[in-house]
């Protein structure tokens, strides 16, 4: 008997032995974007994804999309951020709304998927060219955004100013859908991947808003002002009443993080992304637009060593 007991006393030692050296999961958090956004679904089953491989326990926050997320991943509020390559660029270079205040210690960690202007219209506002805003009630963007820092840019393109438009409305997804629902507004600008909850809903309950096609000189002067801004289209019946191909600005959604994350935890976050990519392919359309060998495609900060380590060892990189 005393055996036994004595045998059974070992094996529970040696469990607890084990159970004490085993690493415990880093604790890390992706800030996203709205709940009507695609970074918030994308970002949910990326955290899963990541925390699936067990290095890494992985958490989606809720956040206040690109501008915010960057001065959030800065001062090392968070450990990675959902944010577009433009607003990526303007931080690192001190540009636009980062004027005078660059954020040199953002680092990049994976490209993801395009993400498309979507500039909303009422089909009796007779908005035909970008111009004809001048006058209209439109929504620019939550404050602080990249939706509202892409608008900036393509005003200037166009030569407008905030104070040509009858108003400007400081709007996030959600609440541009419900202006547009309320008639409040003649148009409204969503940055995104196609399709966006917040437009599907709206053009379900509304039949008289559609998208808004940008014409080729436009996008050729946009894109060279900000090279970082692509042509590119959204295919008809993308939403229920735009039966014609959109041609519309397109910029990249990227992760990034800050330099003092440690290598390791970085190095783990990407692989196990990787390594579990089929799991966010699965959950959301735009997952399905996330590869591997993407994952470089316009960035715009520079590489964190971590994030380098993996990529070099996928030949990517040398």
């Amino acid at each position: 008997m005393k055996k036994v007991i004595i045998v059974s006393l070992v094996v529970v030692m040696a469990a607890l032995s084990f159970a004490t050296m085993a690493p415990a999961a880093t604790l890390m958090s992706v800030a996203t974007g709205g709940t009507s956004g695609t970074y918030y679904a994308v970002g949910g089953a990326l955290a899963s994804a990541v925390s699936k491989a067990g290095k890494i326990q992985c958490t989606a926050e809720t956040g206040n999309a690109s501008v915010a997320n960057a001065n959030l991943i800065a001062t090392k509020g968070i450990e990675i951020a959902f944010v577009q390559n433009d607003i990526t660029y303007w931080a690192v270079n001190g540009q636009l709304m980062f004027q005078g205040k660059p954020l040199k210690n953002i680092r990049a960690v994976a490209s993801l998927y395009p993400e498309h202007v979507q500039m909303v219209v009422t089909k009796d506002a007779k908005i035909n060219k970008f111009e004809d805003l001048k006058g209209k009630r439109v929504g620019v963007g939550a404050p602080g955004s990249g939706v509202e820092g892409d608008v900036q840019a393509l005003f200037k393109i166009a030569g407008l100013k905030y104070s040509d438009l009858k108003k400007a409305d400081y709007l996030d997804f959600a609440a541009t859908a419900s202006r547009f629902k309320d008639d409040q507004i003649d148009a409204g600008f969503v940055v995104a991947g196609y399709p966006t909850a917040a437009l599907m809903d709206l053009t379900t309950t509304k039949n008289n808003v559609t998208l808004f096609s940008f014409d080729d000189a436009f996008l050729a002067k946009l894109h060279k002002q900000y090279p970082f801004f692509v042509s590119s289209t959204i295919p008809a019946n993308t939403y229920k009443g735009v039966t014609k191909t959109v041609k519309t600005p397109a910029v990249m959604a990227i992760l990034i993080t800050h330099a003092d994350v440690p290598e390791a935890d970085i190095y783990a976050f990407v692989s196990s992304m990787f390594g579990n990519l089929k799991d966010v392919q699965a959950a959301h359309a735009k997952g399905k637009e996330i590869t591997l060998k993407g994952a470089l495609d316009g960035l715009t900060a520079p590489l964190h060593p971590g994030a380098a380590k993996f990529y070099k060892e996928k030949g990517l990189i040398t």
